[in-house]
């Protein structure tokens, strides 16, 4: 089994370098792919309520054997629960559908700024950590200035913010201002969902130069960076192999070979996008 290594957190938990994403899975797949997964040595794994295979990931979690203090369960918050009131309720609701009596990760899913919430939900998961119900809080899609406001107004800063980060958007000045924070970066759709990144000839050869995969290369990227990718994947051989990425280290030329393109987004802007 791969040992994974781990990051600590601002609040002195811990997080798995690697994770396992779960969107778009249904109940069924997210059982299966979650306790494969779990049983292939990942530790750290990622839904969401508007995932809508809470109930799924619970079962996978369940059924893989795995020690629960051994792993790090992650969830969201989605728009339409924003308030304070609202996301203790919506936190329960997720709870119940886990089956855990704790969550390790609870993140706010998207900021959406035209409803200006988000602060009153944040006050309600700084209370579900003092409560224990929590043992991490974080965010999603959140810019610099949505986390400064949580800072100036509650004085707690995320442990994490889990954003869109691949190659073709790598994002260095939001990395640096998690850095500057102390707050971890986590990448979802990592590989570059949609897109043609893992064809990139650049990218291939850095691929065929060390006997390893484009998708590998990939997931060494982010974690040279010092962010936390969580790849979807429901194929028990694709999950071993993107775990297998901490025996091998790209140098700086390889480095810059992945991220030297074209930059854009694949998802929503956090200053106008909105999902409830």
């Amino acid at each position: 089994m791969i040992s994974i290594p781990a990051h600590q957190l601002n609040d002195g938990t811990t997080l798995p370098s690697l994770g396992l994403g779960t969107w778009p899975m249904g109940d069924e797949e997210a059982e299966s792919a979650v306790s494969e997964a779990l049983q292939a040595g990942y530790r750290l794994v990622d839904t969401a309520t508007n995932y809508r295979n809470e109930s799924g990931v619970g079962r996978g979690v369940a059924r893989s054997g795995v020690p629960r203090e051994e792993i790090v369960l992650t969830t969201k918050l989605p728009g339409r629960h924003h308030g304070y009131e609202e996301t203790l309720a919506s936190f329960e609701e997720s709870r119940r559908r886990l089956g855990v009596e704790y969550v390790d990760l609870y993140l706010i899913h998207w900021p959406l700024p035209r409803v200006d919430k988000y602060v009153d939900s944040w006050r309600a998961m700084i209370k579900l950590r003092e409560d224990g119900l929590v043992r991490s809080i974080g965010v999603s899609n959140f810019t610099a200035e949505h986390i400064e406001r949580l800072e100036k107004e509650t004085g707690v800063l995320p442990s994490v913010n889990q954003i869109e980060l691949h190659p073709l958007f790598p994002q260095p000045e939001l990395r640096a201002f998690h850095t500057a924070k102390g707050i971890l970066t986590e990448s979802w759709s990592p590989l570059g969902r949609g897109s043609s990144l893992l064809k990139d000839p650049a990218l291939v050869a850095v691929a065929e130069s060390l006997g390893v995969t484009p998708g590998q290369v990939v997931l060494r990227w982010h974690t040279q960076l010092g962010a936390v990718p969580i790849p979807k994947s429901s194929d028990p051989e694709r999950q071993r192999q993107n775990l297998d990425v901490f025996g091998f280290e790209l140098d700086p030329s390889q480095l810059d070979a992945v991220a030297d393109r074209s930059h854009r987004r694949i998802g929503g802007d956090p200053e106008v996008h909105e999902e409830f």
